[in-house]
């Protein structure tokens, strides 16, 4: 069975980096906006978005990034997604795609069962014209 995601979203740039940099951690707050296309949903992502990133002593990263989607459902009517979306990885073995776990909050009445009480998985994957985020099902598999 072919793995088909619930959402592609893309990612741009929205403004300067924020960074810290302590004796044993770093923290980059990282602005961001795009777009989202998908069979349930199309739109937007807010110009507010921000990816959190802290990196520890052992060198490992924790990224939260909190973001809201504007536009329309798959039954035609004006609705937003709210998303969280966390990973961790290795700074010194990080590798794309990188995996997250995304929570899903909306106020779509179509979407709002599907979203609500299914669990998903992320995939940030860099392409041509920049980076996507994929959200898929749990239990969802490639072609063998």
């Amino acid at each position: 069975m072919a793995r088909i995601a619930v959402f592609d979203i893309y990612i741009e740039g929205n403004g300067p980096v924020v960074q810290m940099k302590g004796e044993n951690s770093e923290v980059l707050m990282i602005p961001f906006k795009g777009s989202v296309k998908s069979d349930l949903f199309n739109g937007i992502v807010e110009p507010c978005g921000v990816d959190t990133q802290i990196v520890n002593a052992a060198n490992v990263r924790h990224m939260s990034a909190r973001y809201m989607l504007t536009g329309t459902d798959s039954a035609g009517k004006a609705a937003h997604i709210y998303i969280e979306n966390n990973g961790w990885f290795d700074d010194l073995h990080k590798t794309l795609p990188f995996h997250t776990v995304p929570t899903f909050y909306t106020d779509s009445e179509v979407l709002a069962p599907y979203l609500h009480r299914n669990q998903f998985v992320g995939e940030g994957v860099d392409e041509a014209d920049g980076l996507h985020i994929y959200f898929y099902e749990i239990g969802e598999q490639p072609d063998a």
